[in-house]
């Protein structure tokens, strides 16, 4: 980068005053005392008076004569270069563009934003099933963009719909949200809910939220209150029942996020996660942001089969609890209070989707179906290798069994794959014969070896991708 790029870039930002860490507009105009050094009037100002009332450690008692002896003294030294020790870029926040007179505030373009349908169609190309948490999630990205560019000079004032999403644990609440960054043009940070705290106590606090949205957004705070949010493992912040102590990572945590869900100006650090005398801070106001929370809401199924079915029948006459997989499909906002959210921050996410569980159906068409697929992702890798690599429909059957006995939904299938075609990996290219390789059932269940077709013969199996003693050969 040339020095007039980086000339460029740095007049983007706003210069922060190396003692007090306050922007320009906020301190007003700094002085340059040194390359990349800047200082406020402010901090200057309390130098001097320092120095006049003699509070300076190591000065007091000492005549002008003698501090002018120690001047002559200290001519002779090389000082560091203070103008390194200055503000580091990820730290400075981006100057807000000067408006003309009579210009009103800009208008956010819709048509940057894709319809609901668009939105849907591109989450279909890496998302499988889950319909009703895809159109959910579109029409609501949808409906907040339109509402930061809609009129309000009429009276109308369309409210924020925060989104919550629930779901077992590898159902996709995470994943889709990473797709949609993928597909928006818009700043988008994802948070943990489980490492934030109450203001005062070890850990984040619930600014750095924020934080991780500003450095999306590269500094831009305009760009910034345009985003969105989305805070993972909600749940784990509900009331802890039973607890004697001060609850400092769960109720007192929900009303932190209060403020920010309903929209207001927070004082954000920048450039990292917690507020110290080091760090600047800027104005973010979170009107204009969308968030997201997703948690996976253990026990939250025995709640909804409680409400739903009368346990207080005897005999032939007591209704029988329901083997529906879907029963999570049936919350309502009073069986989340249970569960231990307060009823204010559950006011502020009026939209609840709901994920399907994932069954050995929907297993196999996550291996095959989404455009990133893992099965395509070690069909790509043997490609490399000038290798084609298939899967027999029964032994996907079969991982997806393995995949549903883990009990972790879709994130057991890349742990299963990656033991399974370890040593198809290592052995296919030892032999620059070999042409395809299809991965059957007897070889995942250790009864066989995998097919493999040599460049111009007839197909034949791979005897040393797995030892003789897991298994005698079928084939």
């Amino acid at each position: 980068m040339t020095d007039q790029e980086n000339n460029d870039r740095t007049s983007e930002y706003e210069e922060v005053c190396y003692m007090c860490r306050r922007p320009e507009s906020q301190c007003g105009r700094l002085m340059t005392i040194g390359p990349n050094l800047h200082i406020c009037a402010d901090c200057m100002q309390k130098t001097f008076d320092a120095f006049q009332s003699g509070n300076v450690p190591g000065l007091n008692g000492m005549n002008m004569q003698d501090i002018s002896k120690m001047s002559d003294q200290f001519k002779n030294l090389n000082f560091p270069d203070l103008g390194s020790l200055g503000v580091p870029e990820r730290q400075k926040v981006k100057k807000k563009k000067p408006k003309e007179e009579g210009e009103t505030a800009p208008v956010f373009d819709i048509k940057k934003i894709p319809a609901p349908h668009k939105i849907k169609a591109k989450l279909d190309e890496y998302v499988v099933g889950q319909e009703h948490a895809k159109k959910a999630i579109s029409v609501a990205v949808y409906n907040h963009y339109k509402r930061i560019a809609a009129d309000t000079s009429d009276g109308v004032e369309i409210e924020k719909s925060n989104l919550l999403l629930i779901g077992p644990t590898g159902s996709g609440k995470t994943f889709l949200v990473k797709t949609l960054a993928r597909l928006l043009d818009v700043p988008l940070a994802i948070a943990d809910a489980t490492s934030l705290t109450e203001a005062g106590y070890i850990g984040d606090d619930i600014e750095s939220v924020l934080s991780k949205l500003l450095a999306a957004a590269d500094n831009d705070v305009e760009r910034c209150e345009q985003g969105i949010v989305f805070i993972d493992e909600i749940d784990k912040i509900a009331k802890k029942k039973n607890m004697n102590s001060r609850d400092v990572s769960g109720e007192s945590v929900q009303q932190e996020l209060l403020k920010l869900l309903e929209g207001s100006e927070v004082e954000v650090p920048v450039g990292s996660g917690s507020k110290n005398a080091m760090v600047p801070m800027t104005t973010v106001d979170t009107s204009n942001i969308l968030f997201i929370c997703g948690g996976a809401f253990p026990d939250l199924e025995d709640i909804v089969k409680e409400r739903i079915h009368d346990r207080g029948g005897i005999g032939f006459t007591a209704a029988l609890p329901s083997e529906d997989k879907n029963v999570l499909q049936k919350v309502t906002v009073e069986d989340l209070r249970k569960f231990g959210m307060i009823p204010e921050f559950l006011g502020r996410l009026p939209i609840i989707a709901v994920l399907e569980p994932l069954d050995k159906d929907f297993l196999v068409r996550i291996l095959t179906e989404p455009k990133n697929a893992i099965t395509k992702q070690y069909q790509k890798l043997l490609a490399m290798d000038e290798v084609r690599l298939e899967f027999a429909p029964e032994a996907l059957d079969l991982i997806a069994e393995r995949a549903m006995e883990k009990g972790t939904g879709a994130r057991a299938l890349r742990a299963i794959l990656e033991e399974y075609m370890m040593d198809i990996m290592y052995e296919i290219p030892k032999d620059d014969a070999i042409g395809s390789v299809t991965i059957t059932r007897e070889y995942l269940e250790g009864k066989g070896a995998p097919l493999i077709e040599m460049r111009g013969y007839a197909p034949a199996r791979i005897e040393e991708a797995r030892p003789a003693a897991e298994g005698p050969d079928n084939g």
